[in-house]
């Protein structure tokens, strides 16, 4: 398998617990050879910090400072190592700390880069320790050996020099994990540089390009990207996919979750990029694609709440657009691009919007710039920003955002030339309601939702004349706006972002599907831009499209099926598209698989969720058979009744899928793994009524050799007459666990012996329901009935939205 590189930030290595979580993370998810980059352990940083500012004002605090720090490294040392193997790694602590110690005020630049990177050399020499504990080879390596940069505002990794010297350690430790320090490299001279706060994000995506792996993944205390900081935006979504341009604004606006820089190695790479979260590893990730968006929204709000305004007067005169633009080009040329800026050309000033951690070397590098203008400092300020590609150009979001804050002390508010973001830059104020305002403004106002039905046949053509109907009563009760924006069959589909008239799909279809290379339309509905949501209605029997559904949460989509296959297939493949859609905050609903538009799931899955315990279950779970075996009483053959049914549309378009008992099990599958029960498709005694020598035949063929079906029924009936019962396909899970599907005899005074035709019947027995089983009965066939599960569920998801 391809190299790959993990990165563990210093919230993900804060104490015993978090390291012990690393190691489970990386047993799952790395193999031998992956790189793991990693930051300096909880807060270590800043207090070698602290310890630098007061060595050189006050040597006792210092002093205490640094035996703390000591403490806490032992400490992590001692919980995790046995004694043995600790006291290697305590004795060289010990001796870096007390060199620490000595040394003598004030530092040069270089001595103090070298100070503040102890804590990533003390990261990496833990973390390999512990993977050796485990059986996973892993060595410790300094990325100072290799990566080369020079000093500047913002150190750019020398990738020319940078790559032999890699080249040479991935050779010198094959078969090993190797754990590196980030956030420094090395100069010509062989002194420390220091690739920025955070900077442990950039050299590990530089790394990650260095070493050609497929696939890096940032782990911190969030799972990626959110339309908001959830922890201040309880309902803020998790993004599943990012576009590349969008996240590189995101990270310009100093969102934490992002280093400025860490996305410049990903655009020049064939790398993926992938962003989770180390205390819960499978709550859902964030995929940052390297592509442009071509959006049409805001898709994240994000605030800071520390920024510092740099006030640049201009010479009055011709000059200023030009000197003005020359101001710009040269910081963006020193990657020292603003927040956002401000253009009063009439005062001659230039307002430029920073972080405080930014804004001093920017000032610094601006007198430095020998520059004729005068400059000015200025603290007090807050920013809160609308981000996604093509939000300018969105009149609803461009007029909720400055609707939000029109009563709020505005200073200036800059949109991007990209419009990819606007960002209002406010005078000091609480910014946590005035971003849960906004989201609630641009996301939740009105959601549009993208629907792609999957299947035009009988279902699928009830459901569109349905949806047609119900549209505007939709978009009403929820306050949203739903268009149908594919259809797609097996050869065909058609596609229009826009939105395509439901009612006009028959007559136009033709003219405007495109060929169906199976991909296209849902890599397109995963690029879907303009939309909240996207839901794919599954209303076909495909079992490839069944097994796609994975791809389908990898998209980033909602999925409403009444396909059984995938909700009864082997329990690993179920299980996998559970997580893989609850991972994201996504929702896979599947109500219309069993019992048409009966709530069947529903029930059941609610029992058990409130506390109950489902025991048996039993029924009539086909309204094709239902129909057949009521209509079947000797005077009329059994395949005569099959190819009416047929003819009326009451079967599968193969009746066959119907006969041969499949159906009925995997609804039995479904409802069992509903009410709890793990239970496996070949664990089910099926009894199929298709002799073995017309399954392989085509469906003309076997219609005409169909009068087959009679022979063994015939025998049946009459045996089951003679004692005055009738036959019925019956599906049951019995309570020691056994479950079997096919024909039995049952008194016609029996419950699943009186149903109208076409109706289905389910019997739960549970603890609740012990002595008289919850009965659900009705209609469980026809198009019309199936077509309304699938809008039922569409309401369902539409009020989780």
């Amino acid at each position: 398998m391809e190299r790959q590189l993990h990165k563990f930030g210093g919230s993900s290595l804060a104490d015993a617990a978090c390291y012990q979580r690393v190691i489970s993370i990386l047993k799952t998810y790395s193999q031998a050879e992956d790189l793991i980059v990693v930051s300096a352990a909880g807060k270590t940083t800043n207090r070698l910090i602290a310890f630098l500012e007061h060595l050189e004002t006050d040597g006792r605090i210092a002093h205490e400072l640094l035996q703390s720090l000591r403490q806490y490294q032992s400490k992590l040392i001692e919980d995790l190592l046995p004694e043995d193997l600790a006291i290697t790694l305590l004795e060289k602590l010990h001796h870096e700390c007390s060199a620490l110690g000595e040394l003598p005020p004030p530092l040069s630049s270089s001595a103090r880069a070298a100070v503040l990177g102890h804590g990533e050399v003390w990261s990496a020499r833990l973390l390999a320790a512990l993977l050796n504990q485990h059986q996973l080879p892993a060595v410790a390596q300094d990325a100072r050996a290799f990566l080369r940069a020079e000093s500047g505002p913002q150190p750019e990794v020398d990738r020319s020099r940078s790559y032999p010297l890699l080249k040479e350690v991935l050779a010198q430790h094959a078969q090993h994990r190797i754990v590196i320090t980030g956030f420094m490299a090395q100069n010509t001279q062989g002194d420390t540089v220091l690739l920025g706060r955070n900077g442990s994000d950039y050299s590990a995506t530089v790394i990650g390009a260095l070493a050609n792996v497929s696939r890096v993944t940032i782990w911190s205390d969030v799972a990626g990207v959110y339309s908001a900081d959830p922890r201040i935006v309880e309902n803020a979504c998790l993004l599943p996919l990012l576009r590349l341009d969008e996240a590189n604004e995101l990270a310009r606006l100093a969102a934490p979750v992002l280093h400025s820089r860490t996305l410049q190695p990903v655009a020049q790479s064939a790398m993926d990029l992938y962003l989770r979260c180390s205390y819960q590893p499978e709550s859902g990730s964030t995929h940052i694609e390297r592509i442009l968006a071509s959006g049409r929204g805001a898709k994240i709000i994000t605030s800071l709440d520390d920024v510092l305004l740099i006030e640049l007067q201009l010479p009055s005169g011709q000059g200023f657009q030009r000197l003005q633009q020359d101001i710009q080009a040269r910081l963006q040329r020193a990657q020292l691009e603003p927040l956002a800026f401000d253009i009063q050309a009439d005062q001659h000033q230039l307002r430029l919007a920073y972080t405080r951690e930014m804004a001093s070397e920017v000032f610094t590098y601006l007198q430095d710039s020998a520059l004729a203008t005068e400059s000015r400092l200025k603290e007090g300020y807050s920013l809160l920003a609308a981000v996604g590609a093509g939000v300018t150009r969105n009149a609803q979001h461009s007029f909720g955002f400055y609707q939000q804050l029109k009563n709020a002390p505005v200073e200036f508010i800059s949109a991007a030339e990209s419009e990819l973001s606007l960002v209002a830059i406010l005078r000091s104020t609480p910014l946590n309601q005035r971003v849960i305002e906004l989201h609630t403004q641009l996301f939740q106002a009105q959601k549009r939702v993208a629907i792609a039905l999957c299947g035009k046949g009988n279902i699928g053509s009830s459901w569109l004349t349905l949806f047609a109907e119900q549209k505007i009563e939709l978009e009403k009760r929820y306050g949203m706006n739903f268009e149908l924006v594919a259809v797609i069959d097996s050869q065909t589909y058609w596609f229009n972002e826009q939105g395509i008239d439901a009612s006009k799909v028959h007559d136009y279809y033709q003219d405007e599907a495109q060929p169906n290379d199976g991909q296209t339309w849902l890599t397109q509905l995963g690029h879907l831009s303009g939309y909240d949501e996207v839901i794919v209605l599954d209303v076909t029997a495909s079992e490839e499209l069944a097994y796609r559904y994975l791809e389908i949460a990898q998209q980033g989509l909602h999925l409403i099926s009444a396909n059984k296959v995938a909700g009864s297939a082997n329990s690993e493949y179920y299980q996998q598209v559970k997580d893989a859609f609850s991972k994201i905050g996504r929702h896979w609903l599947y109500n219309a698989t069993v019992g048409a538009g009966l709530p069947i799931n529903h029930t059941v899955r609610d029992l058990r969720e409130s506390g109950d315990e489902i025991t048996a279950l039993s029924g009539i779970f086909s309204g094709t058979l239902s129909w057949l075996f009521q209509q079947y009483d000797g005077s009329v053959p059994f395949h005569e009744l099959v190819d009416l049914a047929w003819q009326q549309g009451l079967t599968e378009p193969d009746p066959r899928h119907d006969l041969d008992g499949s159906d009925v099990m995997r609804k039995l599958v479904i409802l069992a793994r509903e009410s709890g029960l793990d239970i496996e498709p070949q664990h089910i005694k099926v009894e199929s009524l298709v002799p073995e020598n017309l399954q392989p035949l085509s469906l003309d063929d076997f219609l005409d050799q169909s009068q087959q079906l009679n022979q063994n029924l015939a025998e049946r009936l009459a045996r089951a007459q003679r004692e005055e019962k009738v036959l019925r396909y019956v599906a049951r899970l019995e309570k020691n666990g056994k479950a079997t599907v096919g024909v039995e005899a049952l008194e016609r005074e029996h419950p699943l012996a009186n149903l109208l035709p076409c109706d289905n019947i389910f019997a739960i027995e549970s603890k609740w329901y012990r002595d008289n089983p919850l009965v659900i009965r009705g209609p469980g066939a026809g198009r019309e009935v199936t077509a309304g599960a699938i809008q039922s569920d569409i309401n369902l998801l539409a009020s989780l939205l």
